[in-house]
C-alpha cells in the first residue's frame, strides 16, 4: 500500500487533565501516515486522484486547536475518525500525537500515543 506522510505538524491546544493545561495551553505535534492507492495520481498528475494535503492539515488543525480533550488518546482517535470519514481514498491511518514537556513528575522530553485505524 502506498503512503502519504505528514511529519511533525505543530499546533497549540488546550488539552489535559490538569486545570493549568486547559487554561494555558501547550504545543502538540502530530505525525500522520495515510495508506492509500496513489497509482491513479501518479499516472494522472491530478489533485482529484489523491488526498488533498491541505484538507488533511486543516482537519488535523481543527481537532487539535478547536476541540478540547483530557487525553491525547482522544485527540488521536478523533483525527483518525475524521480522516477516514472525510477521505474515501484513505484505507488506513496511523496517527501519532506528541505532548512535549508533560506536567508529570520525572524527566521527560515528551509523551506520545500512536494509533492505527483502518476503514471498515
Amino acid at each position: 500500500m502506498d503512503k502519504i506522510l505528514f511529519n511533525r505538524m505543530e499546533f497549540w491546544g488546550y488539552h489535559g487533565v490538569f486545570p493549568e493545561e486547559n487554561k494555558l495551553g501547550q504545543r502538540f505535534y502530530v505525525d500522520l501516515e495515510l495508506s492509500c492507492d496513489l497509482s491513479y495520481a501518479g499516472r494522472s498528475d491530478t489533485l482529484n486522484d489523491t488526498v488533498n494535503y491541505a484538507h488533511v492539515y486543516t482537519t488535523t488543525k481543527q481537532v487539535v486547536e478547536d476541540e478540547r480533550y483530557a487525553l491525547i488518546e482522544a485527540i488521536a482517535e478523533r483525527i483518525a475518525t475524521r480522516l477516514l470519514t472525510e477521505h474515501a481514498r484513505i484505507v488506513e491511518v496511523l496517527v501519532r500525537v506528541v505532548k512535549p514537556d508533560p506536567p508529570i513528575p520525572g524527566h521527560y522530553q515528551s509523551v506520545a500515543v500512536e494509533i492505527k485505524r483502518e476503514r471498515t
